[in-house]
């Protein structure tokens, strides 16, 4: 170019070069971030459906971890409450006339389980007279053929109830101990008392009702030889289960006594019948016999009229006062029939 140096010219067209270098580097990461956006944008999708799933798992999470948060305060407020009405029973029961009371009221669930009706099958309470003084079980139950045993049902409950309320191992086993040693002191006092010297026909022993079978269970496992003593004290112990199924016994004795009962008015009446069918065979015979002494007095008569009557009437019709002849009656051939005995029959 004129007026241009060499110099300047030189550098132009090494600007010229590079600037052309730098234009086609520039394209082809352009290219390059086009494949390589075509590529990220479906993992990009992907991720954004796993987050959205993800925030859906979260709200449920939420939402169920607030339903167990809540169904954990509910379960704990239920345990709360079960806790203070199991307090409140324990110290019920501690009181004697309650502790009473709950026996008498499971006793007499058992005996309607059983199926006895109340005053025809048992009676509660009655007052048995002894030398020092009244004597009232909680119930005599009445066995068939005039017979009766009594129950009671005032067990020891204290030292039971402290064991289930320990938390030590060892003061549960000194709780569990004492009860034994209650009940075993329970079983001698109701030994002494001889309710059956004071029930007519009563068998010898008296029936101990414990409302509760862990009550026997637990007094057992501490004391091995409680039953045994029990039964040498004429005493037998007796829980809900064991009772229902003595009771069920006594209620088909009494069945099988009613049945027993029927048989005999049955017997009695059958023997009443035969009397009156022998009476009424009698009679029968004495109507029969009445009956051949008439045929016997009408044939008699029968005979008389052919041979006195009719020959005069024969006689008034040949000498014409008579114009139709006089018929005889017929004689009866047939005689009563008489009654067979029994045997003869059989």
């Amino acid at each position: 170019m004129p007026g241009m140096s060499a110099e300047i010219f030189l550098a132009l067209v090494v600007a010229g070069f590079l600037g052309g270098l730098g234009a086609g580097h520039l394209l082809e990461r352009r290219r390059r971030a086009t494949a390589v956006a075509s590529l990220v944008e479906p993992i990009g999708s992907s991720l954004e459906r796993v987050e959205s799933r993800l925030q859906e798992i979260e709200a449920a999470r939420r939402e169920a971890y607030g339903g167990i948060t809540q169904q954990m305060r509910s379960m704990m407020e239920s345990q709360e409450l079960l806790r203070g009405e199991t307090a409140a029973l324990g110290r019920a029961l501690r009181n004697p006339g309650v502790r009473g009371r709950w026996g008498e009221l499971q006793l007499r669930r058992v005996v309607e389980m059983a199926g006895l009706v109340a005053q025809c099958d048992f009676v509660e309470q009655p007052a048995l007279s002894a030398g020092g003084g009244a004597l009232r079980p909680d119930l005599v139950v009445r066995l068939p053929g005039g017979r009766s045993v009594a129950v009671d049902a005032k067990v020891p409950l204290d030292s039971y109830i402290e064991a289930t309320a320990a938390t030590d191992e060892k003061a549960v086993r000194a709780g569990l101990a004492d009860h034994a040693r209650r009940l075993r002191a329970h079983v001698a006092s109701l030994s002494s008392r001889e309710y059956w010297s004071r029930l007519p026909g009563s068998p010898e022993f008296v029936v101990a009702f414990l409302p509760a079978d862990p009550l026997l269970a637990a007094a057992i496992e501490a004391d091995p030889s409680l039953m045994d003593f029990a039964v040498a004290s004429d005493v037998l112990l007796a829980t809900p289960a064991t009772l229902i199924a003595l009771l069920r016994a006594v209620a088909h004795g009494w069945r099988q006594s009613a049945l027993a009962d029927n048989a005999r008015e049955v017997c009695e009446v059958g023997r009443e019948l035969h009397h009156r069918l022998g009476a009424l065979a009698d009679h029968l015979g004495a109507v029969g016999r009445s009956l051949d002494r008439a045929v016997e007095a009408y044939n008699r008569s029968v005979g008389s009229f052919e041979t006195r009557v009719t020959v005069s009437a024969r006689r008034l019709a040949q000498l014409g006062a008579a114009d139709e002849p006089l018929d005889a009656p017929q004689a009866v051939t047939a005689v009563a029939r008489t009654p067979r005995p029994p045997d003869a029959a059989a």
